[in-house]
């Protein structure tokens, strides 16, 4: 989050380990979110992504943005940050979000 409170950067590191690959519902709701925030912002004019996928189980996400697209961001990125809190609050043992303030 930069000091507006925009998404700016986005990483998310391994499995959840709440079942076994393939059945683990953690696991499945922290790509879906991730993956419907790459697609919603990457049909934007006014939004830049950068993201990579460097291994099974890793994910980053950098975001650049045109005035025009911040208040979209802002949207996009407080959906995204609910919906991984959601997910840590019913599953604490297997995610754990940190959100960083940057300038």
């Amino acid at each position: 989050m930069d000091e507006a409170g925009l998404l700016r950067a986005c990483r998310v590191l391994g499995h959840a380990g709440a079942e076994k690959q393939g059945s683990d519902v953690v696991c499945a709701a922290v790509s879906v979110l991730t993956r419907t925030i790459v697609r919603v912002l990457s049909g934007r004019k006014d939004i830049t992504i950068r993201g990579n996928i460097p291994e099974q189980g890793e994910f980053s996400l950098e975001t650049d943005y045109t005035p025009e697209g911040r208040e979209f961001l802002a949207a996009a990125g407080a959906f995204l940050i609910e919906g991984l809190l959601s997910v840590q609050a019913e599953f604490p043992k297997n995610c754990k979000v940190t959100i960083e303030r940057r300038n």
